[in-house]
């Protein structure tokens, strides 16, 4: 099934991200429009993909992950400012038959990312 998807996984506590804030953009014209926002369930996933079927359009998108928000959400004592606080990342969607799987590995201090299946 085409279309674009993510998870959060809390590496610090070895667990999924569950309630983490995440807003998509799509770059339209130079800038950068929002799409839609969601959060994490308790898998750290979202419920529906991000996008699928006609929402699916070739481009470039940005995700932002809010990780000090979910780490402050969890009781984290973080600095201020945070080391991490929204981490973008920038993808491409070239072939809307083809899915994009997104997961984000995050702790307060570092982060890592793929493109999974």
């Amino acid at each position: 099934m085409s279309g674009l998807s993510t998870h959060v996984l809390d590496t610090a506590r070895g667990q999924p991200a569950a309630g983490m804030r995440i807003v998509l953009l799509r770059a339209e014209a130079g800038n950068w429009r929002a799409v839609n926002e969601y959060r994490t369930n308790a898998q750290g996933r979202t419920d529906a993909p991000l996008l699928s079927g006609e929402t699916l359009i070739a481009g470039n998108y940005q995700l932002e992950f809010h990780v000090a928000d979910y780490y402050r959400e969890q009781g984290v004592a973080l600095p201020t400012p945070p080391f991490l606080d929204v981490v973008p990342l920038r993808i491409g969607i070239a072939d809307i038959a083809a899915h994009y799987h997104v997961p984000l590995l995050c702790s307060p201090w570092s982060y890592a990312t793929y493109r999974g299946s």
